[in-house]
């Protein structure tokens, strides 16, 4: 069960560094590279802006879901 974690951190963690690289900076990011860069002028960001952001916030939840199991099943582990 903990390599099972483990491996799902390290996926989750490498595709965290690749999301949040991703999203726009002050003067742009990888984003825009990728057509994100067109933003609509009611939501004040694009719609893949958007997406990605909540892609990003689903990862991180379950990073951290990863490191919360890791850390229980490590203290009861016995």
């Amino acid at each position: 069960m903990i390599l099972l974690f483990t491996i799902l951190l390290v996926i989750t963690s490498s595709l965290m560094i690749l999301l949040v690289l991703l999203h726009k900076g002050r003067g742009g990011g990888l984003s825009d590279m990728f057509g994100g860069g067109v933003s609509s002028s009611l939501g004040g960001s694009s719609v893949a802006e958007r997406n990605l952001d909540r892609f990003t916030v689903g990862v991180g939840i379950i990073w951290a879901a990863c490191i919360i199991a890791l850390g229980l099943l490590m203290a009861y582990q016995g």
